[in-house]
C-alpha cells in the first residue's frame, strides 16, 4: 500500500507541474520542441528552484539547440508558448528576449552574459480577500515582440514563477523554456536594462520570497528589471 501511495503521490506531483514545449507564432502552435530547446523537465515537468544554476537560463536538457529550428516572426507580432498540461500553480508570468551577437545564430548561441531584456511581466490582481493570478490555468501564454527592436536572431525566454510554496528561501518554483526566433521588420531602438541568467535574481528577492496567502500581501514586486518599452 505504501508503494501504491508513493506512486500516486509522484503522479500527482508530475500532473501539478508543467512545461512550455511548443512555440506559438504566426497565429498557430507548433510541434513540441520544434522551435523550443528541449528542457530538462520534458518528462518530469519539475521546476528550477536554484536561481544561481545555469539551468535558470533556458533549463536545457543538454548544451546546444537540442535539434530546435528557428522561427521567423515579425516585430510587433504576438508570440507565445503552449503550457503542458496547463499553468497549474499561482505565480508570475514573465518573458525575456536576448539578441544573438554578430557572427552567431539563434541555433548556435547559448544566451550567456548580460544580454536579456524583459518584454512582459504579469503579476497578481490584489484584493483584501487574496491574490488572483491571470496566468493560472492557462494552456497558452503569450506576449508581443517589441516593434522597435532591431531585426535579427533572438532567443525568447518564458518563465512562470510558481509561488504557492515561496514562504521560505528556495521555495519558489520556476518553469522555463527558450525558443529560437528570427525577427523581421524591426526598428532601431537598443533594448536597455540588460541582465544575465543566472545572475538577475536572488533567492531573497521579494518577488521570490513571499507568502502569497497570509497575511494577504498588499503589493507585489516581480523579480528582474523593468519591462523594456519602445
Amino acid at each position: 500500500m505504501k508503494a501504491v501511495a508513493a506512486l500516486l503521490a509522484l503522479v500527482s506531483a508530475v500532473q501539478a507541474h508543467y512545461t512550455f514545449p511548443a512555440l506559438v507564432a504566426n497565429g498557430s502552435p507548433t510541434t513540441k520542441w520544434e522551435y523550443v530547446r528541449k528542457t530538462t523537465n520534458y518528462q518530469s515537468n519539475g521546476p528550477v528552484t536554484d536561481v544561481t544554476s545555469e539551468q535558470f537560463r533556458c533549463y536545457q536538457l543538454a548544451p546546444g539547440n537540442e535539434g530546435a529550428k528557428t522561427m521567423t516572426v515579425a516585430a510587433g507580432s504576438t508570440v507565445g508558448f503552449t503550457a503542458d498540461a496547463s499553468v497549474s500553480h499561482p505565480g508570475t508570468l514573465q518573458f525575456y528576449m536576448a539578441k544573438v551577437p554578430a557572427g552567431q545564430t539563434a541555433d548556435s548561441w547559448d544566451g550567456s552574459g548580460a544580454v536579456w531584456f524583459k518584454i512582459f511581466s504579469q503579476g497578481p490582481n490584489i484584493s483584501p480577500s487574496g491574490l488572483t493570478w491571470p496566468s493560472q490555468g492557462a494552456s497558452t501564454v503569450s506576449t508581443k515582440i517589441p516593434s522597435c527592436i532591431p531585426s535579427g536572431d533572438y532567443l525568447l525566454r518564458v518563465e512562470h514563477i510558481a509561488l504557492h510554496s515561496a514562504g521560505s528561501v528556495g521555495g519558489a518554483q520556476t518553469y522555463i523554456s527558450c525558443a529560437q526566433l528570427t525577427v523581421t521588420g524591426g526598428g532601431s531602438k537598443t533594448p536597455t536594462n540588460l541582465v544575465s541568467f543566472p545572475g538577475a535574481y536572488k533567492a531573497t528577492d521579494p518577488g521570490l520570497l513571499i507568502n502569497i496567502y497570509y497575511p494577504v500581501p498588499t503589493s507585489y514586486t516581480a523579480p528582474g528589471p523593468a519591462v523594456f518599452t519602445c
